[in-house]
């Protein structure tokens, strides 16, 4: 078996299984995951001495689950189905995400795994080696990006097939008015939330503050900085789904999708990044609110690879309804110090916190993907000490910088993304070739469907 590549990457030996399972005796019933192009949980459950056998061995699963969309289908344009005869691939565990999942009960748990070919190459379309490619570039500079993920979600009721704002716990009320950072609001789910944050320290997630955000029902929770960007972005993937899981015990639905509803704000997903260097220290801190010249280069990256980037940062129809001037949805290129208004945000803060946070994605789109395009537009600035010009100072909406539009549709952002030699480059050739089949497929069949709108528009009318 050849050594994979990717240091950043790590497989966990069987010791971490059998310690496991010596302080979880009862469990028997375990979720192995995988999350492909499109950032839904898939996978099997499997009874204890089969997790064993996974962490000794790894576990074959077939190669055409990498290009599935959105709703679990085939993707048979990229040749990845039939033509490979629907070949066995095998994935391996990721350290230190086998945990217990407390919403399914006591005898739960669960296990992130990453993709790999039958002679232990690491597999270039699964989204954890796309990042653990970039990470590594940076490691070859004796750097390392740290993270951290901040997500939004609605918690909404289906009524009769109506997608509503979720009825208060406590107080039985649907909210109609914003009240953001409302503390009834968090009041009023304080079972959900308590189950929230015993379910994450039962999985070790580093979960932090939460807040009411600008819409009825509508939430943000911050996940801990790490100094591991496959580790921040592996603990955003199990948040996601654990969000998910407890919300469904609690009798509604948790949704990250970009946009639930036409008059409310949408969903984001904010990444916040600074730099370590070789002695441990952050390469961003700087008594300049606008940090060292290493930071605004890392900006000035990220700027240039903006437009490239949007089909990972919105993946999916519904992300561009999010994308609105005025509504804290960034639509350019710009960036700026302590200002909301913009797509790159340096945050206040002390001389030793300077970061930037990075506010243009949805909260659909995958966070190991989404982190892979992030890190490699601070690549390509650093690499390249990319200028990102004067910071926006006042309404970034307004701002001259706004005239330049990022790809407003699914269609030329898809277009964009597989164009791009940058992508291309940093991310990997057959990767960007795949997702982007993926997404053109995805797309073809979601613009065949005719929707309700489509007969309250053209029915009488055409």
């Amino acid at each position: 078996m050849t050594k994979p590549p990717f240091s950043s990457n790590k497989i966990a030996s069987v010791d971490e299984a059998r310690a496991f399972f010596a302080a979880h005796p009862d469990v028997d019933a375990v979720d192995i995951i995988f999350t492909n192009l499109s950032g839904v949980p898939r996978g099997k459950r499997l009874r204890q001495h089969e997790v064993i056998a996974v962490y000794e061995t790894g576990r074959f699963l077939p190669g055409s689950v990498l290009v599935v969309d959105i709703t679990g289908r085939d993707t048979e344009e990229t040749g990845l189905v039939w033509e490979d005869g629907d070949a066995d691939r095998y994935v391996r565990p990721v350290p230190g995400t086998l945990v217990p999942a407390p919403w399914l009960g006591k005898g739960a748990a669960q296990f992130l795994t990453s993709f790999y070919e039958l002679d232990g190459t690491p597999n270039d379309l699964d989204p954890r080696h796309v990042l653990g490619r970039v990470v590594d570039s940076f490691a070859e500079r004796g750097l390392t990006p740290v993270m951290a993920v901040e997500l939004e979600f609605y918690l909404v009721d289906v009524d009769g097939g109506r997608v509503l704002p979720a009825r208060g716990q406590v107080s039985g009320h649907r909210g109609e008015d914003i009240q953001v950072y409302g503390l009834r609001e968090l009041q009023d789910f304080k079972p959900f939330f308590d189950e929230l944050y015993a379910s994450c320290d039962a999985q070790g997630l580093p979960l932090e503050s939460a807040i009411s955000e600008f819409a009825p029902g509508q939430f943000e929770l911050t996940l801990r900085h790490k100094a591991d960007a496959l580790r921040a972005t592996d603990d955003a993937v199990m948040y996601k789904r654990l969000v998910k899981g407890v919300a469904m015990q609690h009798g509604f639905e948790a949704t990250f999708m970009a946009k639930p509803f036409a008059d409310q704000a949408g969903n984001g997903m904010h990444l916040h990044i600074s730099m370590n260097d070789e002695a441990g220290a952050n390469a961003f801190a700087s008594e300049d609110p606008e940090g060292t010249p290493m930071l605004r280069h890392a900006i000035g990256g990220m700027k240039a690879l903006l437009a490239d980037s949007m089909a990972i940062f919105a993946p999916n129809a519904n992300s561009y309804r999010r994308f609105r001037a005025n509504s804290y949805a960034p639509v350019a290129p710009t960036w700026g110090v302590n200002n909301r208004t913009v797509s790159l945000r340096v945050p206040a803060g002390p001389p030793s916190s300077r970061h930037v946070e990075h506010r243009v994605c949805g909260a659909d789109a995958h966070p190991t993907l989404a982190s892979a395009a992030v890190l490699a537009g601070m690549l390509h600035g650093i690499a390249h000490q990319i200028d990102p010009g004067p910071a926006v100072v006042g309404n970034g909406y307004e701002h001259p910088e706004a005239k330049v539009k990022l790809p407003n549709n699914w269609a030329a952002a898809i277009d964009a993304f597989e164009a791009s030699a940058e992508m291309n480059r940093y991310l990997g050739t057959r990767f960007v070739k795949n997702y982007a089949c993926v997404k053109r497929v995805e797309m073809a069949n979601f613009m065949a469907q005719v929707t309700e709108a489509d007969y309250a528009w053209y029915l009488r009318n055409a």
